[in-house]
């Protein structure tokens, strides 16, 4: 929508200081694990897998650690299980939150959420409360100044995308799940240099935040994307331009 600042342009934001903390590589190497346990540890064969890889490269984690976190996940080397949960909630003033979790203990972790939603005026909901405001997703962002938006739609919808839309600064190209990698993979064998690449949760509709939630919602986000069980957040909120200026 013009005129705001939406979830992914807020995260896009926050892509650059969070890839400076060691945390990340934390998380990526339990996505590995994970999908290399539930689908095998041939990037060729394995989807998930070639994109867990994907976005290790992207923050630039050796080859060693790769190749160790699919060996942990296939069992030819030894390794913690995680367990894969979805928590759902609200935040302040009613936008809905999922957070993506890999947690080895599931007690310990829904506490910790549930405080993190508490502490900030949100509150942790039972599973499929809000899920259903979501669908499923590729999520492609392109800076601006890396492609001219004609170029990229051409390439984009030639290979299945679903739409391109613009945002403060970004392009997004949305694609189904199964038309992810062709549509990555096509875009950086022209060259494209991506923002982000993630199979993620996109919202069907958005809310506007008041600007008495702003900072208490921004908070709850950033510190749900900090935990260390919180692979991804997914929210469907906006918040105006001018309000999204002051608290940052």
């Amino acid at each position: 929508m013009s005129g705001h600042s939406k979830w992914s342009t807020i995260k896009h934001k926050k892509a650059a200081k969070d890839a400076k903390k060691g945390k990340i590589f934390t998380k990526v190497i339990k996505e590995i694990t994970v999908a290399a346990r539930m689908g095998g540890g041939d990037i060729n064969a394995n989807p998930r897998l070639r994109t867990a890889v994907g976005a290790a490269k992207a923050v630039s984690m050796p080859n060693d650690n790769i190749d160790r976190a699919i060996k942990k996940g296939t069992g030819e080397l030894e390794g913690v299980s995680y367990e894969e949960v979805q928590y759902e909630g609200y935040g302040p003033g009613g936008a809905a939150i999922l957070a993506q979790v890999l947690t080895d203990n599931k007690n310990r972790t829904v506490s910790e959420i549930r405080h993190l939603f508490s502490k900030h005026g949100g509150n942790l909901g039972e599973a499929g409360c809000v899920a259903w405001m979501f669908d499923k997703k590729g999520l492609i962002t392109v800076e601006k100044s890396q492609i001219d938006e004609d170029r990229l739609m051409g390439l984009a919808l030639d290979m299945g995308a679903e739409d391109v839309k613009e945002e403060e600064g970004l392009f997004e190209v949305i694609t189904s799940p199964e038309d992810f990698d062709k549509v990555k993979e096509k875009l950086e064998q022209d060259h494209v240099v991506l923002a982000s690449a993630q199979v993620t949760m996109v919202p069907k509709n958005t809310v506007d935040v008041e600007a008495k939630h702003v900072e208490q919602i921004l908070k709850l986000t950033e510190e749900l994307e900090d935990h260390d069980d919180v692979q991804s957040v997914s929210a469907n909120f906006n918040i105006p331009t001018e309000l999204m200026e002051k608290a940052s």
